[in-house]
């Protein structure tokens, strides 16, 4: 923790939502008290000690559902998260690296990539494609890698200029050993942040999908399909489908308020650097 900044109340109040979110989606055999797909109870029950925040749209327990749609929804996420920051951390540090056409090349084909919006891309290739996990997976991973590719590609770019950088190559050290050596350590509290930022904006386009439809299928459920199967309930004054809306709100707010606090030690280095 002593590359980080002190933690502040905001900070403290973050993460304790993101651990609580963690365990409820980690141990949610164990805290769920139905099977996710177990009939309860009728249509929209009120909360009772069967179903302590209700029954959905044909009687399953909604607690019991929203548990188990915090594993699905935090594994794929995370998947996708972690694959587009391998991708995109490589290539862009790759282009920074070995800069001239190489760097040309890969930074037109990401905006090129860029150029094409994100939510259409997604719902032609999962129209196509079998609407499985895999390819849910990869097809998130590959839009959030062009983000992070940027991202990457400038934190390198502006750190492979120094001087350190100009002595590795001097002694002759290649461009994986830089790139892993040199930059990644330098560039490592930025690139933290923008991990909290790409997995929170995961969440919201995995949500976006499975209330499309195109997202998560039945009989799984995340918490974006939650919201679909109980948005009818709105009409009749049953608020079903506002408690995993809240749940998706709660978890991104709580990831922007840790994001922001590792920030702090990104603009403490920009400051350090410009008074050096």
């Amino acid at each position: 923790m002593r590359n980080l900044p002190p933690l502040t109340p905001m900070a403290l109040i973050g993460l304790a939502g993101v651990a609580a979110f963690i365990v409820l989606a980690a141990f949610a055999p164990w805290l769920a008290p139905h099977p996710v797909s177990e009939v309860v109870g009728g249509v929209w029950d009120v909360p009772s000690a069967d179903a302590l925040l209700g029954t959905d749209n044909i009687g399953r327990d909604l607690f019991s559902r929203l548990v188990w749609g915090a594993r699905v929804t935090f594994t794929i996420a995370a998947l996708a998260t972690a694959i587009a920051f391998l991708i995109g951390v490589s290539l862009g540090f790759y282009a920074a690296v070995r800069r001239g056409w190489v760097d040309q090349v890969l930074s037109r084909l990401n905006d090129l990539m860029m150029a094409i919006p994100t939510l259409i891309f997604a719902l032609v290739v999962l129209a196509v494609l079998p609407k499985n996990m895999v390819v849910l997976v990869l097809v998130m991973a590959t839009l959030e890698a062009t983000r992070v590719f940027r991202v990457s590609r400038a934190i390198a770019a502006d750190l492979v200029g120094l001087d350190y950088v100009e002595v590795a190559r001097l002694r002759g050290e290649s461009w994986r050993w830089i790139m892993v050596r040199e930059i990644l350590p330098n560039a490592l509290s930025p690139l933290l942040a923008e991990l909290g930022l790409r997995f929170a904006f995961a969440i919201l386009f995995l949500s976006t999908l499975s209330f499309l439809g195109l997202g998560v299928q039945p009989p799984i459920a995340d918490w974006g399909s939650l919201v679909k199967e109980n948005k009818d309930g709105l009409l009749f004054g049953v608020f079903a489908a506002l408690i995993p809306g809240a749940a998706i709100a709660v978890l991104v707010i709580c990831v922007n308020l840790v994001v922001d606090w590792m920030l702090q030690k990104t603009t403490s280095l920009k400051g350090a650097r410009r008074n050096g």
